[in-house]
């Protein structure tokens, strides 16, 4: 891991329940000697990735990122792009929605929505980044990602995050192969115990895949004919997402094209 890789790692410990970190937790979470972990705070706040509190001397996000985030978004407005798509879907099936896109070998959210309509909803941290091997999303970009992406990350040990998670390269290939014929994957509890989700890709110009959209949905709530109803707006959702992001209509897989059946009464 390169000098500048170790730097920004340390910005993927902030959270929504973690905007804050001092140095010593820093040291801590990265496992690396304190004078390492010093300069490379230093060096992200120079540059404005990163400032310090005036009173704690906590650290949090800085300016920078604000910036280059609106330049990003001024040339390729994902988020522009997407909520309209995200926020539509959840209105539709009652539950979350979310789409992430890939960054380096795991997903980053970008946008969520949550119409709040039951008592029980899933937690989402749109801070946290996703694992491929152990999210609906991940699957779903991983059956329709190059092989050399597919093959890191299947020939890695994979983490365990709940006692479902799935972590065998060849059940997992398996599983790609069948998402790869309809376009759509499911897990239960393979990243959040309580939780059952469906992913599916997202394609952008070229037909490359850069993404996944989700739905998620508490366990107590999932049921196979909804699930599979869910499963047809998620795929109608990825591809007007897919559609407008540049891919064309040939790119996308069979199950985009299906029509969509009305959700069943709860």
């Amino acid at each position: 891991m390169g000098t500048i890789t170790k730097a920004l790692e340390l910005l993927t410990f902030f959270s929504s329940n973690q905007s804050q970190i001092g140095l010593t937790q820093f040291v801590k979470l990265s496992g690396r000697d304190k004078a390492t972990v010093h300069r490379h705070l230093t060096e992200l706040e120079q540059n404005g990735f990163l400032e310090q509190h005036p009173e704690s001397r906590a650290y949090r996000l800085g300016p920078a990122l604000l910036r280059l985030a609106a330049v990003r978004e001024a040339g390729f407005p994902v988020r522009a792009l997407l909520r309209p798509v995200v926020e539509g879907l959840s209105e539709q099936v009652g539950e979350l929605a979310h789409a992430s896109l890939l960054q380096g070998d795991a997903l980053s959210p970008v946008i969520h929505a949550d119409p709040r309509l039951h008592g029980t909803q899933v937690h989402f941290d749109p801070a946290e980044v996703l694992p491929l091997h152990a999210t609906s999303s991940g699957l779903a970009l991983l059956a329709f990602a190059d092989n050399a992406l597919r093959e890191r990350v299947l020939s890695r040990p994979l983490s365990m995050h709940t006692g479902h998670t799935i972590t065998d390269a060849a059940t997992l290939r398996r599983m790609i192969d069948d998402v790869r014929q309809t376009g759509i994957s499911q897990l239960s509890g393979a990243f959040d115990e309580e939780v059952v989700s469906q992913g599916a890709p997202l394609f952008a110009e070229g037909g490359r895949v850069i993404g996944a959209m989700s739905i998620a949905v508490p366990r107590v709530r999932a049921r196979p004919d909804r699930d599979a109803i869910l499963g047809r707006h998620l795929a109608e959702a990825a591809r007007k997402a897919s559609l407008s992001l540049g891919a064309e209509v040939q790119d996308l897989p069979p199950l985009f094209h299906a029509p969509v059946s009305k959700l069943p009464a709860d």
